[in-house]
């Protein structure tokens, strides 16, 4: 079945960095940021010359991947690819801070023992302090627990955070993502592609 060829790796395609532990402030999004993500999902377009047949490299996006998004939460945070074209779409909600924040909890989870408490930090002053920049949308509860449990950090500190904000993006943003033009359009185009 025919795929997507990217022009570029798709970690260069991200607009963002997911470990985002700096503590930059929201911005006011730039009149073309339409046009941006529009011109990202053309960049998922194959660009296949005349009798060049796809390849099975990983920079290719299948429409059983994108069609596969739609199963689960899980299965798109799976794809890379699906990563960033959540991303954006959570983005154009002026909601980027719950998938940062998750994806910042699973590279942590990754984490070498000696660099813990370094990265907690970081992690708890971007997200979950109450002044965060890009404070996430947790209960007090969980927020004072998180930050006891950074005091002695583990791999498992910001858990319970995450699966807040996991529940969130499952049951909110993600139905959403599926109805929203940003899907339904990349869908489309993959469909008619595999039809020529």
């Amino acid at each position: 079945m025919p795929g997507m060829f990217f022009s570029a790796n798709p970690k260069e395609l991200k607009e963002t960095d997911h470990s985002l532990l700096d503590d930059k402030t929201h911005k006011k999004r730039p009149k073309t940021f339409r046009m941006d993500v529009k011109a990202y999902l053309r960049s998922m377009i194959p660009h296949l010359e005349p009798g060049i047949k796809p390849s099975k490299s990983k920079d290719i996006l299948s429409i059983n991947e994108v069609m596969q998004w739609s199963q689960s939460l899980e299965k798109l945070l799976a794809n890379q690819i699906g990563q960033d074209v959540f991303g954006n779409f959570l983005k154009s909600e002026f909601s980027e801070e719950n998938i940062e924040f998750w994806l910042a909890c699973e590279d942590y989870k990754k984490t070498e023992s000696d660099l813990l408490h370094c990265k907690a930090e970081k992690i708890y002053k971007a997200f979950v302090h109450s002044d965060a920049a890009k404070q996430i949308n947790i209960d007090f509860h969980t927020r004072e627990s998180t930050a006891k449990k950074i005091k002695a950090p583990t791999p498992t500190c910001f858990d319970e955070a995450q699966k807040i904000i996991y529940t969130l993006m499952e049951k909110d943003s993600y139905p959403r993502f599926l109805k929203s033009n940003m899907y339904l359009n990349l869908l489309n185009e993959l469909q008619a592609n595999s039809l020529k």
